[in-house]
């Protein structure tokens, strides 16, 4: 097997690598055994105890992981030639290569691979629920709260988001994505634990692999795609969320009644396989490998997508020029930490963003996880509930294309206030409707686009809009700003359910998500800037 990637990039240790990965894997199919032996019993597994096989693929698993990432781990990691600043500008005004359609190809699926972890865990809530007796909209006598799961997984995810940020920096992007490609293949196993217990460890760390991958693909496109294509390109690619929610509850309705819900989680092994599989047309950050004198591998990058690498004046320059006249990114952005977010003239705007951030992170979590539990909860078998689910994300996926064209050539701002505006109302008519929309197939599919896909079109949206309208000093700090909240607000709510609360109705989660969504259209249109996203090489200064 060849190692050498598109674009000169290799393993610093192949061999190391490939043996743990092959390690890992092995590991997860000796999980395997005990699954199908629970066959006849519809694949129930609590209670049992770990057989010997099983014991035997945790231990390989552990020794293939450390094995791996010692295999990713540059060579000479400390031997950094640029201690300054270095910067990779993409071609602004370039048109799109061969090499950008297939680098936009390979991070499709891994956000798509990546976002189907966190979707699963709505859809394995019911049948996990049933099978530990836990407390759930199905099962209000339970003993510990169903809601504990996406807990471990949400507050992972957001651990996720500050390690795969830091081992981007540290190890490389490319790296770092093959990396988390790995632990999705290991955390299938969640599928095989006989433990309720095993599956929370299981889920913290399967959060922790796919929390920092977005923020991962967005820094690497921002160094290959061309300014012109770049927003529309991050709002089709973060709208895959859309997509994995189509196909994560397609294969629910189609595996659950056969395999129950553990098959849900057993498909990390092949989706992450599929993903390290693809490692050859996942680049390196040519800024991590310029900064780490490896400048060959850095220039045969930059000269397939057409990058340049910017020199320290001008940085100076470009900064200069994007926060003038008033000169805002100097005063703005002179203090470490979130705080210059927050102080004139970016008050009104970080205020949106929080705002619209927190609404997407209450809707996805508030309403969106519980959504299949609540349909059932109304009468729905586990099958139909899931193909209703899969047909509206379905019936709205063409919404995602429709968000990313009005968005790089109409409006960045309005884009958002009208996805907003669709998604606020269709929440509203479930919270006036209640549990009479389960006897409408049509509206009940209708609506469910909303929430569903343009939820997750929002928040693509947002992640490209916070990429651009922050001055040079504090942009990094504005998308990590925008990320943040909104996983702040699923673990706000799944911690709530956590107290002894069941979980609420359709028509009270839509509602807890419709209020803020509301408030958030208020706040845009208040405080909300717009974006040239055809030249973003020019970051206009957030109106006074």
């Amino acid at each position: 097997m060849s190692t050498r990637p598109v674009g000169g990039i290799d393993f610093a240790h192949p061999l190391a690598f490939w043996t743990g990965f092959l390690a890992c894997v092995a590991g997860v199919a000796l999980h395997l055994p005990m699954y199908l032996h629970a066959a006849p019993m519809g694949y129930h597994m609590a209670g049992m105890p770990m057989d010997t096989s099983m014991i035997a693929g945790m231990a390989l698993i552990v020794v293939g992981l450390a094995v791996t990432a010692y295999g990713l781990i540059p060579r000479n990691l400390r031997l950094t030639r640029r201690a300054g600043e270095v910067r990779i500008r993409a071609a602004g005004d370039a048109r799109l290569r061969p090499a950008h359609i297939g680098l936009i190809v390979v991070m499709t699926a891994a956000v798509t691979i990546d976002a189907m972890k966190p979707i699963t865990l709505s859809f394995v809530a019911p049948g996990m629920g049933k099978e530990y007796g836990l407390k759930s909209a199905l099962n209000p006598a339970g003993d510990l709260p169903v809601a504990l799961l996406p807990l471990f997984g949400l507050t992972g995810t957001v651990l996720g988001s500050f390690l795969w940020g830091w081992l981007g920096d540290r190890i490389g992007r490319r790296a770092a994505i093959l990396l988390a490609g790995v632990m999705f293949v290991t955390t299938a196993i969640c599928g095989a634990m006989p433990s309720f217990g095993w599956n929370l460890a299981m889920c913290a760390m399967m959060g922790i692999a796919a929390g920092g991958m977005l923020p991962i693909t967005f820094s690497l496109l921002a160094e290959t795609i061309p300014g012109r294509h770049r927003g529309w390109v991050m709002v089709l690619i973060g709208g895959n969320l859309a997509l994995a929610y189509v196909l994560t509850s397609w294969l629910s309705s189609e595996l659950i009644p056969t395999f129950s819900w553990r098959a849900l989680w057993l498909l990390g092994l092949p989706t992450g396989v599929l993903l390290i599989m693809l490692n050859r047309w996942i680049p390196e950050s040519p800024r991590f490998l310029l900064t780490h004198g490896r400048d060959d591998e850095a220039r045969a990058i930059m000269l397939r997508y057409g990058a340049t690498e910017v020199r320290d004046t001008e940085i100076e320059q470009i900064a200069a020029e994007q926060d003038s006249p008033s000169g805002s990114g100097s005063g703005s952005g002179g203090t470490g930490g979130y705080t210059p977010l927050f102080r004139k003239p970016f008050t009104g705007l970080s205020v949106a963003v929080v705002v619209l951030g927190l609404s997407i992170g209450l809707v996805t979590y508030g309403f969106q996880l519980w959504i299949p539990s609540n349909l059932q909860k109304l009468g729905l078998d586990q099958q139909t509930a899931d193909r209703a689910l899969h047909d509206s994300a379905l019936l709205g996926l063409p919404l995602v294309f429709i968000a990313a064209a009005m968005y790089g050539l109409w409006s960045a701002k309005k884009t958002i206030l009208v996805l907003t505006t669709l998604v606020a109302a269709a929440l509203l008519a479930f919270s006036l409707a209640g549990d009479t929309l389960a006897r409408d197939g049509t509206w009940l599919y209708v609506l469910l686009a909303g929430p569903i896909v343009g939820t997750a079109t929002i928040a693509a949206v947002l992640a490209a809009y916070s990429s651009e309208i922050y001055p040079t000093q504090i942009r990094s700090r504005g998308s990590g700003l925008s990320a943040g909240v909104g996983k702040f607000g699923g673990v706000a709510v799944t911690a709530v359910l956590v107290t002894g609360l069941t979980v609420p109705s359709i028509g009270t989660t839509a509602l807890l998500g419709a209020i803020p969504l509301v408030l958030a259209v208020i706040a845009v249109v208040v405080f909300g800037v717009e974006t040239h996203t055809r030249a973003p090489s020019r970051i206009p200064e957030p109106a006074r």
